[in-house]
């Protein structure tokens, strides 16, 4: 079984998935090709992908039952003792902080602001 998941990417790569890859949701393909056809379509996400990001899983023979590889995700598979787990980034450790009281943009509704900005 593979899966890829595209976010933020041109319509003509979903649309060159499609041949090999069936879509269930937007963005989202899984279909069974070879590990051949599985490199090749993974080549190409990486080369079309633009701005986008990508993810593919597919199932392989070690302990977890699958692996997967990403194209321009902040979260990073590492190694660990065998395993393959995610490394998310360290969000104090980010330059682009933004500041505590941000002024909400033009068009939100009273409540959004609320909500969102915790102002009364």
């Amino acid at each position: 079984m593979t899966v890829i998941v595209l976010t933020n990417c041109p319509a003509g790569l979903r649309g060159f998935l499609t041949r090999w890859l069936l879509e269930i949701s937007a963005g989202v393909f899984v279909g069974n090709p070879s590990a051949r056809i599985r490199d090749v379509l993974w080549d190409e996400v990486q080369q079309y992908a633009g701005q986008g990001r990508a993810l593919l899983a597919h199932t392989t023979n070690n302990e977890q039952g699958f692996t997967f590889r990403t194209h321009d995700h902040i979260w990073h598979p590492t190694d660990h003792e065998g395993v393959t787990l995610i490394r998310r980034p360290d969000p104090n450790a980010s330059s682009r902080k933004t500041p505590a009281r941000q002024k909400p943009p033009s068009g939100w509704s009273r409540a959004a602001k609320r909500r969102r900005f915790g102002r009364g």
